[in-house]
């Protein structure tokens, strides 16, 4: 009776991300990678808690692909200096730990994880005060 529900429903969400990500702002892709990542570190949690290790699997690698190809990619080393430096190497840091609990189920590293991108993300968005809208 609802076979097609579901479907629709995700096929509504990704016009919804794919509208977000069409209209938004650089300062705003930045948040919603991060958003992206956290959604996918808390879904392997959830994977590990229920024994499902192909959820497990997939979210973690979607969270590794978002923060290495999606924020590490999107910083400027050259004109970022040594910050741009170090959160690369975050990036690197965050990748191994979530690599590290998919072979291991192991909650704490996905915890550690999903604390980095929050406090990352709390700062990213601290600062959208001082970014200047890109004109159209």
């Amino acid at each position: 009776m609802f076979g097609g529900f579901g479907n629709r429903a995700a096929a509504y969400a990704k016009v919804g991300v794919e509208t977000g990500v069409n209209t938004a702002d650089p300062h705003k892709l930045i948040l919603m990678l991060f958003d992206g990542a956290l959604l996918q570190v808390r879904t392997a949690g959830i994977a590990i808690g229920n024994e499902d290790i192909p959820g497990k699997g997939a979210a973690i690698s979607k969270a590794v692909e978002i923060i290495i190809n999606g924020l590490k990619v999107s910083l400027d080393l050259s004109a970022g200096g040594e910050l741009a430096g170090r959160l690369a190497a975050l990036y690197d840091y965050m990748s191994d730990r979530l690599l590290y609990a998919n072979l291991h189920n192991s909650q704490p590293a996905l915890d550690e994880v999903a604390g980095l991108l929050d406090s990352l993300r709390e700062a990213w968005a601290s600062i959208r005060s001082q970014v200047q809208p890109v004109a159209a």
